[in-house]
């Protein structure tokens, strides 16, 4: 249901909502979310070029969130990588449906509408502090090897 990119971008933000004060290299995130380099290199660019995360050049450079992880919600990272597409007329392209969706569509675009409700409702600060049994990222190291935040870019 969720394409490739939003599970790393949700995985990468994650992680660094776990130390929202410290530079992280992609070499960093991608250690520890396990997401091939190159592609996260990608999917970090993204977020950067939507205003999700921010960048610190040079020695000690990386990543960090452009805002705190308690006013991230979740549909904010999905929507910057790959907006949910709700179904607003017939995609067979039935001209006696065009906005009065058949109930196949309707339930799937429910379905959407309720996914979307459920990010918009969800913020990083959520799923950093109230993990439930298993912590996100569970691999993760008690304190990565990153720097703390000084001026980001």
């Amino acid at each position: 249901m969720f394409s490739q990119t939003v599970e790393y971008a949700l995985r990468a933000v994650t992680q660094l909502a776990i130390y929202p004060h410290c530079v992280q290299t992609t070499s960093d995130i991608a250690q520890v979310t396990k997401v091939p380099l190159p592609y996260l290199s990608k999917v970090l660019q993204s977020l950067h070029r939507q205003g999700i995360l921010k960048v610190k050049r040079g020695l000690h450079g990386g990543y960090l969130l452009a805002k705190s992880p308690a006013e991230l919600s979740l549909y904010e990272v999905v929507q910057a990588v790959d907006p949910i597409q709700r179904i607003a007329t017939c995609p067979l392209e039935i001209a006696s449906h065009g906005k009065r969706l058949c109930a196949l569509h309707r339930k799937m675009d429910q379905a959407l509408a309720d996914m979307e409700a459920a990010f918009r409702s969800t913020t990083l600060e959520e799923l950093v502090t109230n993990p439930g049994p298993s912590r996100p990222l569970c691999d993760a190291p008690a304190r990565p090897a990153i720097s703390p935040a000084a001026s980001p870019a």
